[in-house]
């Protein structure tokens, strides 16, 4: 088993996946998609910030190098300039790094940062896909409960299909094995749950706005005789539907739910305290039609309490600052009366809490 620097070597070690994608899609013209992916603009709902002007990779690239060159580093430029650059901007800054200096960007960071600050800057840095393959990839070997499968719920779930093709790629890339392979193989988590799972991962949800509205009434009828009548929560049915359907068949399904039955799925199966099953299809709900309500509970989670979990607050504020943060802080403002921001700088500190400050954005 490699160990995590190790590890971030053979993902950096591997083209820039928008780079390894032109060899799977010949339909695509050489160049075409770097320049798609870099001209596109910020996600409206994305926290992050981007200069009105930004320098070139280069000028980048030569300031992080200078940045980190020297007795000192200085993180406070290193956040500046990652802190507030999209991912196809990271990725060209990172190829321009390697270039000019002949070693990763990312490796480079491994060796001058320390702690939570490091593992912050890392993430941010990865590739998205190649980030949310190493996030699988440790939560399949770490003990503790359900709660670690949260990740691979996230990554089947909380991002588009493509992006789950992407993060397949890159793990069967550096990994040597399938996501799908390694989900159904894993002794951590134990059937019927692990077969979900296994299901999730290998899923591919065909776009698409369109909604059946008869078949959202017949399956809306299927879960609740799955999940009340039956009590069981991942019976085969409902594994079915919430793996092969589109986001928006869903949406349908779980508004005649509520329509039908009186109450909304998610809260069905929150009353259901001791059914960790059930708690785990409440999970995936909220990912796939909500999912800024699954990320504000995760960063709540993870600093309520004795301690911080540096690592799931890292991975919910990083996973989703280019994405939806603003949902999340919206959702997380009604539910906890309080602000994201005001709970980050409440319970961390440093350079940390200054990434995760730069990522989350103002309130």
């Amino acid at each position: 088993m490699c160990c995590w620097c190790c590890c971030l070597e053979c993902i950096h070690n591997i083209p820039p996946l928008n780079l390894l994608f032109l060899h799977f899609d010949s339909t695509s013209p050489p160049g075409q998609l770097e320049e798609e992916e870099a001209a596109a603009p910020v996600a409206s709902m994305a926290s992050i910030s981007v200069p009105d002007t930004v320098p070139s990779p280069a000028e980048d690239a030569e300031n992080i190098r200078k940045a980190v060159q020297g007795w000192g580093t200085d993180e406070k430029a290193l956040i500046e300039i990652l802190g507030h650059r999209t991912a196809a901007q990271r990725g060209e800054i990172a190829v321009a790094y390697e270039g000019l200096y002949d070693e990763t960007l990312v490796g480079r960071l491994q060796a001058e940062l320390s702690s939570h600050f490091k593992g912050a800057m890392t993430l941010w840095t990865m590739d998205p896909a190649a980030r949310d393959a190493k996030l699988a990839y440790k939560a399949l070997r770490k003990k503790g409960g359900e709660r670690h499968a949260w990740v691979l719920v996230e990554v089947a779930c909380a991002s588009s299909p493509d992006h789950l093709v992407a993060v397949r790629k890159a793990y069967c890339s550096v990994y040597d094995s399938s996501l799908e392979e390694d989900v159904a193989a894993c002794a951590l988590y134990k059937d019927p749950l692990r077969q979900f799972l296994v299901r999730l991962v290998s899923s591919y949800r065909y776009g698409g706005e369109h909604v059946d509205e008869e078949l959202a009434r017949a399956e809306a009828a299927e879960l609740h005789g799955a999940v009340v009548t039956k009590k069981e929560a991942l019976h085969g049915e409902v594994v079915r539907i919430v793996s092969s359907r589109s986001k928006p068949q869903l949406r349908a399904t779980f508004q005649r739910y509520k329509q039908d039955h009186g109450k909304a799925i998610d809260e069905v199966l929150g009353g259901n305290r001791n059914d960790k099953l059930s708690a785990m299809l409440k999970t995936v709900v909220w990912c796939l039609t909500s999912p800024e309500k699954h990320f504000a509970e995760v960063i709540r989670s993870s600093i309520i309490g004795l301690g911080t979990d540096e690592e799931s607050l890292t991975r919910a504020i990083v996973s989703r600052s280019e994405v939806d943060m603003k949902k999340v802080k919206e959702e997380y403002k009604v539910r906890y009366k309080t602000t994201v921001t005001a709970d980050v700088v409440g319970d961390t500190s440093g350079y940390y809490q200054g990434i995760l400050l730069a990522l989350i954005g103002p309130e």
